[in-house]
């Protein structure tokens, strides 16, 4: 029996899976794009307050070890000298911490993989290739 669009049999039944097939590529898609926003506006958020705090800080440790120069005048030597091996062992550790929090990341679009992972379990397990859905 024809249906109200004058499609019927195999060719609808084709139709209606190639409908559904792209409606589900649209919803993948738009959570990808969802996905690579939030992650671009989360960089940039934290590129700039990174860029801020290392701007403040090299300004405040250059004043500090300026008012130390001169309030240890005879000892200045000592104080530059104290000051460099301070912030190469700072510039070690914060090295050291970065790398440990880069490996400690989230796959990029593991959302999205991980939904497109289920949707081929449930075609395959549609068409009986695979495990049968729970």
């Amino acid at each position: 029996m024809p249906n109200p669009q004058g499609d019927s049999g195999v060719w609808g039944a084709a139709k209606a899976k190639a409908v559904t097939l792209l409606a589900i590529a649209q919803t993948r898609l738009e959570l990808l794009g969802n996905e690579i926003e939030v992650g671009r506006v989360t960089a940039m958020r934290q590129l700039m307050l990174a860029l801020s705090v290392l701007f403040c800080v090299a300004l405040g440790v250059v004043l500090a070890v300026i008012g130390l120069t001169l309030l240890f005048w005879e000892q200045r030597l000592v104080v530059v000298a104290l000051s460099g091996a301070l912030f190469w062992a700072l510039a070690l550790y914060f090295y050291v911490v970065m790398r440990g929090a880069a490996k400690k990341t989230e796959p990029l679009f593991s959302a999205s993989l991980a939904e497109l992972q289920e949707d081929l379990r449930q075609l395959k397990a549609a068409t009986r290739h695979g495990p049968t859905p729970d």
